[in-house]
């Protein structure tokens, strides 16, 4: 547990004391948007925008893209080192999406492909994550009995059997009371380095999906301009982060704690859907195929469980 613990808080540590994607301002301190999809252009680009009108932006608000390398010869080293997260994480992973991406010749393909592609990799961690629940379902009857046997108990000696006795059950069962947090620590980076590398991009901002749906552009910032086709995205992101949820759900848990997850669970589910409308285009698509990944992987474990 202190293990996990450290490592948690190294990514933070990681993620705060680097830098991030900051958004342009003009001189008066407003941010500055494009007119057409009113999507909020980032300051610190990676490499050189391609429309004029984004290009005229920025030269309008004094950034000097000539520094810039064009995204098509972006390299992970473009820029020199840029801190611990942007060196390993952000550029990286942008150098990836650009070259998938003009390889399939859509960006937004490109980010479905990558964040398919980074699952599969860290599957055999994840996979044994989605098991761990599947046996804490297997456990639940025991872990009721347990529960039951101690309810009252109230003296340090009663406790200490209580641990000892549950503590032989996830022996029993292969549960590791930690296992969940494996998960946690490998998204939260990648969800991050995605955002980051997304965002400074332009050719992904600037790019589209379906040809209806701009890369670059948020379900709220669209539907004000009357494109209310992108609320097929918010419903996609609500759905899958549903259903995501929906499948961690631990059998053992008592009525009470069931309860209280299940309010913890639609209070995240809400939370998520307020945010998806604010978020670009290029996120709802990680965010969904990421979330319908752990949801075909936990419906093949309890297959085969």
């Amino acid at each position: 547990m202190k293990k996990s613990k450290k490592i948690l808080i190294l990514l933070i540590a990681i993620f705060l004391l680097t830098g991030c994607a900051k958004q342009l301002k003009d001189s008066k301190g407003n941010v500055v948007q494009v007119p057409e999809t009113g999507q909020t252009l980032i300051s610190n680009i990676l490499c050189q925008p391609t429309k004029e009108s984004t290009i005229k932006l920025y030269e309008e608000n004094k950034v000097d893209l000539s520094k810039l390398p064009k995204c098509s010869s972006f390299k992970p080293t473009s820029g020199g080192y840029e801190g611990v997260w942007n060196t390993i994480f952000v550029k990286p992973l942008a150098w990836i999406i650009i070259k998938i991406g003009k390889y399939v010749k859509n960006y937004g393909l490109a980010i479905i492909i990558v964040t398919l592609a980074l699952r599969l990799i860290v599957m055999p961690v994840t996979k044994k994550t989605a098991m761990q629940s599947e046996n804490m379902k297997k456990a639940g009857p025991e872990l009721e009995k347990l529960e039951a046997k101690y309810k009252d108990a109230q003296s340090q000696q009663e406790m200490m059997m209580k641990s000892q006795e549950m503590l032989a059950i996830y022996k029993k069962y292969n549960i590791s009371p930690m296992s969940g947090c494996i998960f946690a620590l490998i998204q939260i980076p990648l969800f991050f380095a995605f955002y980051e590398s997304m965002n400074r991009l332009p050719v992904v901002f600037e790019g589209n999906f379906l040809k209806i749906f701009n890369l670059g552009t948020s379900p709220l910032s669209a539907m004000q301009h009357g494109e209310w086709q992108y609320l097929i995205l918010v419903i996609l992101v609500a759905a899958a982060t549903y259903f995501s949820f929906k499948m961690n759900k631990t059998a053992s848990m008592n009525s009470e704690q069931a309860k209280s997850m299940a309010m913890t669970t639609n209070v995240m589910v809400v939370f998520i859907i307020i945010a998806s409308f604010s978020i670009s285009t290029s996120i709802a698509l990680y965010w969904i195929f990421n979330s319908g990944f752990t949801i075909v992987q936990n419906l093949l474990v309890k297959r085969g469980k």
